[in-house]
């Protein structure tokens, strides 16, 4: 097994109900160390830039829309086989879907607004990682 880094967004909706507490409870209970962190609001270039693999696509404009529309907290998690732990803890993106105990079972309001982001694959962490934070911001 290989430690790994991956990014984690806490998404609007969960900030504004003051969720961020225990949501890193679970990643941090889940053999997950938060290497990164800061809280901030995307602007509307930012937003579009970091999704823009979603640009064509019709959900794209209520994704920006939504992410712009409160403050996030991005935050680099580092573990063993991280990317794919994070993803378990967090749940399937439709919380209909998730599993028990998943951050997006517990707490998301809806598919959109699901509460969490995480990175899908290792080229994909490298370059979120990258967008928001700088290597002397990340401290093992």
């Amino acid at each position: 097994m290989a430690v790994e880094r991956t990014l984690s967004i806490i998404k609007p909706d969960a900030t504004r109900r003051n969720l961020t507490g225990k949501i890193n409870a679970k990643f941090e209970d889940g053999g997950l160390r938060i290497v990164a962190q800061k809280r901030l609001q995307l602007s509307k270039a930012q937003a579009e830039q970091f999704y823009g693999v979603h640009r064509e696509r019709g959900f794209f404009n209520d994704l920006v829309s939504f992410m712009i529309s409160g403050p996030v907290v991005v935050q680099v998690l580092e573990g063993e086989n991280a990317i794919l732990r994070n993803r378990e803890i967090m749940g399937a993106t439709n919380p209909a879907n998730a599993a028990e105990g998943t951050i997006r079972k517990e707490f998301a309001e809806s598919i959109e607004a699901n509460s969490v982001h995480g990175s899908d694959a290792a080229d994909t962490a490298a370059q979120e990682i990258a967008y928001f934070f700088s290597g002397t911001e990340i401290v093992g």
